[in-house]
């Protein structure tokens, strides 16, 4: 699966919803922040995680990490992020494209609680230099399970 499959599932599921194609990568937060002109913190980074026998996507904020502990109080287990092959077996998107659109395997995905600090958010769109922007609304809406509390924001920045 590829950017190809995301304007494809995007086109079935949310036509209105272009994909956005860059020159630059968008693989990393602060690499796709700078190319699409917004703060960390409104890229939708989604994360392959299994918690014992539970394997699913957490979509969170740029600037989140997850926190094991609010991990094993949901889930009963301590997370453990899918590794770059796995990710790719599962989701169809490399490491760096994941998102929740256009899946390769149906799997549960959950939004974190930290993406409502923002009306929109842009989730990456299948391949290391596309995204989509979408309403944290809508994209619960289009993809999520449920709304889930399992990261951690960055500490404020000292005087």
């Amino acid at each position: 699966m590829t950017a190809e499959a995301v304007q494809a599932w995007l086109a079935k599921n949310a036509p209105d919803l272009p994909l956005i194609v860059v020159e630059e990568t968008t693989a990393t937060v602060d690499a796709a922040a700078k190319a699409l002109g917004v703060e960390p913190g409104r890229i939708a980074k989604t994360l392959a995680v299994r918690a014992g026998e539970q394997t699913f996507l957490i979509v969170a904020r740029g600037d989140a990490r997850l926190d094991n502990r609010k991990c094993k109080d949901e889930f009963g287990a301590r997370p453990r992020m899918l590794g770059p092959e796995e990710t790719l077996a599962l989701t169809g998107h490399a490491v760096g494209g994941v998102c929740p659109f256009g899946l390769k395997t149906e799997l549960p995905v959950y939004l974190d609680q930290s993406l409502k600090a923002f009306d929109t958010v842009y989730p990456a769109g299948g391949s290391l230099n596309t995204s989509v922007e979408v309403s944290t609304e809508r994209l619960f809406a289009l993809v999520a399970e449920r709304w889930v509390d399992l990261c951690r924001l960055p500490e404020p920045a000292g005087p």
